[in-house]
């Protein structure tokens, strides 16, 4: 069994505490001050002996006006870390996927009202109802499908025949409750998605998120394929305090649409900028206005009492009277978290090479300073 939480971190943010100000539609000042105070507690972090690794940037408006890594790629090597250096991003990768099979929607490839079947007549769970499961009910993990059991990073399978496979291997699979009655995350229902989006455009999943979202938004270094990634570029997971190197590297191509997209936080900078700017990076519109709303617009509530919910695979949630659009990621050996806060055109990307780190306490941690000292 492999170590995966990325749940628990978006749970987590839904427990804080929401207290209400004034909204504002101005871009929020990011000075120098408040990136020291950023500075100070990040190295802290490092400082303390169990966090060999973390970096950070920052969007304001359509630019990156804050980037640095801490710490070292490797406890062995002790390379120094910096923004360009790769991390294994986990769940972030849903948000890359959601997009892939919306811009295929907009194609008219895919209608994601439709159930899964139409276009993948193959699959198959060992309950009847799965016959109902909308794509659009696998997009907010409404389903019902239950979640992956074991990643089996251990075999690193990466031939091209691995989403079909996978697809192919559910069968005796049961699902938790009627498609569209409950909210259950389900990284099955999305590692499902590379084989449809696959079979709808005709090329291997990787591929297609390569030349229709990565490349357009200038992210060159980004890989669902991790074969394919820069070595000199690459970090190493940790588990452990202190940290030591993990001898497993999370990656199967069974899972890539749910957790393998290896990037650094300043190409995911251009996908938060896209993401703030309705699906728009410098002249490059990856989506419509009109996909991305959807996208964006809530679409289950998952916690009532705190006005959580989620829209097509981001999580949507008030923090001090402003929306935030969220996603985090864990996976053996790595935590990350980012948040978009339209309202304030922000965004914070944290990325660390551990899993002993609380990710998303420092998300808060650092998302308080920045917007305390306006």
């Amino acid at each position: 069994m492999t170590i995966r939480n990325s749940v628990f971190g978006i749970i987590a943010i839904f427990l804080i505490s929401i207290v209400g100000c004034k909204k504002s539609e101005q871009v929020i000042k990011t000075s120098g001050k408040d990136f020291h105070k950023i500075e100070t507690y990040l190295q802290s972090i490092v400082d303390s002996g169990n966090v060999p690794g973390i970096a950070i940037a920052i969007t304001n408006g359509q630019d990156v006006a804050y980037s640095k890594g801490f710490g070292v790629t490797n406890v062995q090597t002790r390379e120094k870390l910096e923004p360009r250096h790769n991390f294994h991003i986990a769940s972030i990768s849903k948000t890359f996927t959601a997009t892939a099979v919306m811009q295929l929607a907009e194609q008219g490839k895919i209608d994601i009202n439709k159930p899964l079947v139409t276009y993948l007549p193959y699959f198959k769970l060992d309950d009847e109802r799965y016959k109902a499961i909308t794509i659009k009910q696998m997009l907010n993990h409404t389903s019902g499908m239950p979640d992956v059991e074991n990643y089996e990073w251990e075999k690193a399978i990466s031939d091209e025949g691995a989403a079909e496979r996978y697809t192919k291997s559910l069968a005796d699979k049961k699902m938790i409750s009627n498609p569209g009655a409950e909210f259950h995350y389900s990284n099955m229902a999305f590692d499902v998605m590379g084989d449809l989006i696959a079979k709808v455009s005709g090329t291997s999943f990787e591929k297609y998120v390569k030349d229709n979202i990565l490349t357009p938004l200038e992210m060159y270094e980004g890989s669902f394929y991790f074969p394919e990634t820069k070595k000199n570029l690459r970090t190493t997971p940790h588990t452990g305090k202190p940290p030591v190197v993990s001898l497993i590297y999370p990656y199967n191509r069974m899972h890539a649409p749910s957790s393998t997209l290896n990037t650094n936080v300043l190409e995911l900078s251009h996908w938060a900028i896209a993401n703030m700017y309705e699906g728009k990076y410098k002249n490059k519109q990856i989506i419509s206005p009109s996909t991305y709303a959807m996208m964006m617009t809530p679409t289950f509530t998952i916690y009532p009492n705190l006005k959580a919910s989620i829209g097509l695979s981001w999580f949507i949630l008030p923090y001090k009277g402003l929306m935030n659009y969220t996603h985090d990621g864990g996976d053996l050996g790595y935590r990350n978290v980012l948040t978009l806060i339209p309202e304030k055109k922000l965004g914070i990307i944290l990325l660390s090479n551990t899993q002993e780190i609380d990710i998303q306490y420092v998300h808060d941690k650092i998302r308080d300073i920045l917007l305390s000292d306006e």
